[in-house]
Formats: C-alpha cells, sequence, structure tokens
C-alpha cells in the first residue's frame, strides 16, 4: 500500500497550507511547473478509460519532458557507472528512463475519484527550490510529497521527489545498480521491460 502511495504522489500538487503560501507558490516559476504539470496528469486522470494506458503515457510524456529535467536525473540514478557509458550509450539510457518515468505515470494514474492536487509552498535551498505538495481526496489521508527543482535551460525543472526523507532517485540507484554495474545494454533493456510491464 505504501508502494502504491508513493507512486500515485509522485508528480501530484497540494492542498495549500495557508493563503499566502498558496500565493507565492502560484506566483514562483517552479511552483507553476509543478502546476501545469499537475493539470495535465489531472485531465488524464479524468479520461483514464477513455484513453488507455497508452493513451495516457501519449499524453503524459511531453509533460514529463517539459517538467523534469531527465538528463540530471538519469545520471544521478545511474551512479558511478555512468561515466562509463559512452554519449551514444547515455542518450539512450535518458530515452529509457524518461519511458519508465511517463511509463509509471500512465499506469499508477488509472483514474479518478475526486483527487485534488495544489501547490503547498516552495523554499529556496541554495541553487535549488523545494516544491513541497500534498495529494488530497475527500475521506482519505493527504499524501504529501516534495519536488527538488534547479534552474536550466528549459527553466526550472524537477531533479528529484522527496515522499518524506525518502529520495526517490536514490531509490531508483539501488534499484538499478546491478543492471548499471552490467552495462549500458543491460541497464538499458531493464528499463524497456519495467516500462513494457507498466504500459500492458
Amino acid at each position: 500500500m505504501k508502494t502504491r502511495l508513493i507512486a500515485l504522489a509522485i508528480g501530484a500538487a497540494l492542498l495549500a497550507a495557508g493563503p499566502l503560501a498558496a500565493v507565492a507558490a502560484q506566483t514562483d516559476p517552479a511552483g507553476q511547473r509543478i502546476e501545469s504539470f499537475d493539470a495535465t496528469l489531472l485531465d488524464s486522470m479524468k479520461n483514464a478509460k477513455a484513453l488507455g494506458v497508452q493513451g495516457r503515457f501519449r499524453k503524459l510524456a511531453p509533460a514529463v519532458d517539459a517538467a523534469f529535467d531527465m538528463p540530471t536525473m538519469t545520471r544521478f540514478a545511474v551512479g558511478p557507472a555512468w561515466d562509463k557509458f559512452s554519449s551514444a550509450q547515455q542518450q539512450q539510457v535518458i530515452a529509457a528512463f524518461a519511458r519508465l518515468s511517463a511509463a509509471n505515470f500512465a499506469h499508477n494514474f488509472d483514474g479518478w475519484s475526486g483527487e485534488q492536487f495544489v501547490i503547498d509552498g516552495v523554499q529556496v535551498r541554495g541553487p535549488d527550490k523545494l516544491v513541497s505538495t500534498r495529494m488530497v481526496k475527500a475521506g482519505a489521508a493527504p499524501v504529501s510529497l516534495a519536488f527538488r527543482m534547479r534552474q536550466s535551460g528549459g527553466g526550472w525543472k524537477v531533479i528529484d521527489v522527496y515522499y518524506g526523507a525518502i529520495s526517490q532517485l536514490t531509490t531508483q540507484r539501488a534499484d538499478f545498480a546491478s543492471s548499471a554495474a552490467a552495462g549500458a545494454p543491460s541497464l538499458i533493456a531493464h528499463l524497456n521491460q519495467l516500462s513494457d510491464k507498466q504500459l500492458r
């Protein structure tokens, strides 16, 4: 159940803790990025049955690419093995990781039953910003998480997601370690197998 909540929480924006925090988040470019992603995610959820998992994937993949810094996230998720990959292999791994990220959203957000995504607040952390969020639904406990964001050529983008004190990328690095150590082809195959499973 906890794994399901984490999966459902990723990408969600949250109920405001107070009016001042909400206004600050809504006018902050990092908060606006999450708000835009959540709007697409919510629309996909509301039309989940009509779209099907493949349709949800096609709808969400561009939104994931726009909101998440996939090269930075992929490098961290792969870990030390990254520097052993050729430039072409690195690009293939980034593409496979991006596909898996969109596939996870398409698989896990497979319907809508009143969930709402609202920005909670934005804090500056050195060069980064932390966008605090919650996913709320009547009759259910809210699910809280935070997006760590960094500015790049494409504006503010997500570089990690935290569920409580747990880093999504740290968890993924542990999950990918054996495949990454075996080489880029092994890791790419592993990522694509995970995606294929989510998109069935």
